[in-house]
């Protein structure tokens, strides 16, 4: 196993007590400087992996190197090396965000001089100058958010980890947090592994997307090149009279193959959807159906989820968790 500045994955398990597995022998590999998203619904198995290659959770088979290190028997080279800014922010209320980062710095053994520069050089960064000597307790979850990211780089990792970060957070919230990422993987090389649920998100920031399901990878590639193996266009139409479904669905049977639809629509693939759409609309009109609206739809990571585990990702699992979050003490 090489990459030395990257992340390599082999053969990697983990299985819980009552024959729980979490992870089922993934292979992946992120290069020095790459975003790689890993997607899937929750309880995928996406937490569980961040917990081993971070070495809160041990494998139960498999290797697995981070920045050059095995995450098994050399877990305090990797931790070193690595930035995490996981589900569950670990903050204290009654603690200012200056406090926070002093702290942080501490633990990583950063001198008192340089506790402070770099706190105050992140607390900029992240845009929380302003309510650096106010207690979390009153900061927005998008706040505690980036001060979690902030702590995460503290001490200059090569290699951050973000697992879900964006979960919860408002819009605009979630769009400082994304070009913060972009940031950092464009003007310092840092190597990101991102983990989410958000088609968007992945879509946006990675150079390259796993996605998992079950424990199992099922795709990966970049978005672009997942989208384009998926094929052409979807395109749905949805009748003005529900009784018209079954009908309107033959006539959309002759230029692709049924694909997934709204409740009240209709859809095909095609791979030429744009350009098919006024013979569709001909073919339509000709057997009387009376169309509410037709849309053409480019494929998605989501339309690549679905060819590969037959079902939808969005909401997928929402209910679910994943049996790696809880770490033992």
């Amino acid at each position: 196993m090489t990459n030395d500045q990257g992340i390599l994955v082999e053969g990697l398990v983990r299985t819980f007590k009552g024959d729980i597995t979490a992870v089922a022998g993934i292979d992946l590999e992120v290069t020095p400087g790459e975003i790689y998203g890993f997607l899937g619904p929750n309880g995928a198995g996406k937490s569980t992996t961040v917990h081993m290659l971070t070495t809160l959770l041990p494998p139960t088979a498999g290797r697995a190197r981070v920045a050059g290190y095995d995450v098994a028997t050399h877990g305090a080279d990797v931790r070193r090396n690595v930035g995490a800014a996981l589900q569950e922010a670990a903050l204290d209320a009654f603690l200012t965000g200056r406090e926070h980062m002093d702290l942080q710095a501490g633990l990583n053994g950063l001198s008192k001089s340089e506790r402070a520069r770099r706190g105050t050089a992140l607390l900029d960064r992240v845009g929380l100058t302003d309510a650096a000597d106010r207690k979390v307790g009153g900061y927005s979850g998008g706040m505690k958010r980036r001060l979690d990211l902030a702590m995460a780089l503290v001490h200059g990792p090569s290699i951050l980890f973000l697992d879900e970060p964006t979960t919860g957070l408002d819009p605009q919230s979630r769009s400082a947090l994304w070009d913060e990422v972009q940031r950092l993987a464009t003007d310092e090389g840092v190597t990101v592994f991102l983990t989410t649920q958000y088609l968007e998100e992945a879509d946006v920031l990675a150079d390259r997307v796993g996605i998992i399901d079950r424990g199992h990878i099922v795709a990966e590639g970049t978005p672009a090149v997942l989208k384009r193996e998926i094929g052409g266009d979807t395109v749905e139409a949805v009748p003005a009279d529900p009784h018209d479904t079954d009908r309107a669905a033959a006539v959309l049977a002759r230029f692709g193959e049924p694909a997934a639809h709204s409740p009240k629509g209709v859809a095909v693939r095609t791979r030429h959807g744009a350009e098919q759409l006024a013979d569709i609309v001909r073919a339509l009109d000709d057997e009387g159906v009376a169309v509410g609206s037709l849309q053409v739809h480019s494929p998605s990571l989501d339309d690549v989820f679905l060819a590969k585990t037959g079902r939808s990702l969005e909401g997928a699992g929402e209910a679910e968790a994943d049996p790696g979050e809880p770490i033992p003490a």
